[in-house]
């Protein structure tokens, strides 16, 4: 397999760090927010599906902060993938982070995991960390990763995940707390968040099958629409088949993990629908990269999604 790109190696945070006149620019931009808010219903209003903004995607534009109050606004009960640091904000709002990250020191946390043997004791501790700070402000899931292959065969891989999710779903159980094991696609190669070629949990049964094997309720699935959708398709049929293991819920536009629109080939409503028969009850995250204005696309994406 290839070298990965060094502009892959960049992380989630890194990716999109929010210089000083960014900053500038977002405080503009929220009080644009602010004032089409107010001038608009709040589009979610059903209430069947709880929605989270999944801060990433936003910080070019907004911090925390602001993003908590365009949450609020919104009808979105999270903001989430957001540091520790920034828990105490989120409850200010009276907010939650549906999913916690992992801090794996600067690295991207979906490159070294649980796959890799060499790797067990910084993620498991890293793991750990999040574990407690959820665990402190009361939120339930923090994320996970197979890791890239770095040679390593599947079968291999995927007992040496095995291995090292039991070594710390225990502190998990203890906690309260469930560690979601996200598939991602390895197929986009044009953006280092669009896909993540070379990443070995990049089939949904690859990872059920690893869930299935640890055997604790306190390690499920991160369900990522978009990345579903490149990999296996059929996605529908996946939520119902995969139910009793689907912790949390992200979104995105497929190609080109943007806005929820008409310019994207995944038809959100039925999906949000299968969600609800299933008797889903965890958050859906709304997780694309904005390509217009941000609010807007939000707007939208949250106003689809609330079926």
């Amino acid at each position: 397999m290839s070298e990965r790109p060094k502009t892959a190696r960049t992380s989630r945070r890194a990716m999109l760090e929010t210089t000083a006149g960014a900053a500038v620019l977002g405080m503009a931009a929220l009080d644009r927010a602010t004032q089409q808010i107010e001038a608009a219903e709040s589009p979610s209003h059903n209430g069947r599906i709880k929605q989270s903004i999944v801060h990433w995607c936003f910080e070019k534009y907004w911090d925390v902060e602001q993003t908590a109050k365009i949450a609020k606004d919104l009808g979105c009960g999270s903001v989430e993938i957001v540091p520790p640091k920034y828990f105490p904000v989120l409850k200010n709002h009276g907010l939650v982070c549906a999913i916690a990250p992992i801090d794996m020191g600067g690295r991207p946390p979906f490159e070294r995991g649980f796959n890799n043997p060499k790797y067990h004791d910084q993620v498991i501790q890293a793991t750990k960390d999040a574990i407690d700070a959820c665990a402190e402000f009361g939120f339930k899931n923090v994320i996970s990763f197979t890791g890239y292959r770095e040679n390593i065969p599947d079968d291999i891989g995927a007992t040496n995940c095995v291995e090292g999710f039991k070594k710390v779903v225990g502190y998990a159980e203890k906690k309260n707390v469930t560690l979601c094991l996200e598939m991602l696609n390895t197929r986009a190669s044009d953006h280092p968040m669009k896909g993540h070629p070379g990443y070995q949990g990049d089939h949904t049964d690859y990872c059920i099958d690893i869930i299935k094997r640890v055997g604790s309720e306190n390690l499920k699935l991160l369900f990522d629409i978009y990345h579903v959708q490149i990999m296996d398709g059929d996605v529908i049929r996946r939520i119902r088949q995969h139910k009793d293991y689907i912790a949390h819920v992200h979104t995105a536009g497929n190609p080109g993990r943007g806005e929820l629109d008409d310019k994207q080939e995944i038809n959100y409503k039925p999906i949000m629908e299968a969600l609800i028969e299933v008797g889903y009850k965890g958050f859906v995250g709304q997780e694309f990269i904005p390509t217009r204005d941000p609010l807007e696309g939000l707007r939208q994406a949250v106003r689809l999604c609330d079926v």
